[in-house]
């Protein structure tokens, strides 16, 4: 697995249905690195910290090979990694192989697999549609948040070095599926 692209986003305030909501979701590739901190990734803007950000959901990563999919069914969107709010596009980061509890290097910081991404309203933002969240529900493409055992840098090109693999854990595909049922 190789980090594809960086994303980070700033604050934006959003009028949905006649109400203003502020949210972090929109980011977009930086050319540098970004740091990952203790409980988010520096500079990039987390709004609701009751479902963002701290020492569970430090980083948000997504599987780049999971972009043809939704891309096929929202082909007028305006693609570009980032758009599920990651902070990390990683190539084949498959929800289905990957234990909670697993370990690795990348860049200089030391990340630990946590729990899958349970989409919200802010996604249906992006997509333009709030259908987006019961097609996201009914896969196993979740994403997976981390929590960062050794803050660091981390930039595109960076490969994921395994350094401990969980055992006796569920898959994120697993804990996923335990929560929407």
């Amino acid at each position: 697995m190789k980090v594809v692209s960086v994303n980070l986003g700033e604050k934006r305030a959003i009028n949905y249905k006649g109400k203003i909501v502020e949210t972090g979701i929109f980011k977009y590739p930086v050319k540098d690195f970004i740091f990952l901190g203790e409980e988010d990734v520096e500079n990039d803007s987390v709004i609701d910290r009751k479902y963002h950000g701290g020492i569970e959901k430090a980083v948000y990563a997504y599987s780049e090979s999971h972009y043809k999919y939704w891309q096929e069914l929202y082909p007028d969107l305006d693609w570009h990694y980032g758009i599920f709010g990651e902070n990390l596009t990683i190539t084949n980061l498959e929800e289905t192989k990957i234990k909670a509890g697993t370990q690795y290097k990348i860049g200089n910081a030391i990340i630990e697999v946590t729990k899958p991404r349970e989409p919200c309203m802010k996604l249906g933002l992006v997509f333009k549609t709030q259908n987006v969240l019961k097609q996201f529900w009914n896969s196993t493409k979740s994403g997976i948040y981390f929590k960062v055992l050794q803050v660091g840098e981390v930039k595109a090109g960076d490969e994921l070095v395994l350094l401990k693999e969980a055992v006796n854990t569920s898959t994120i595909a697993e804990i996923y599926n335990t929560k929407k049922s």
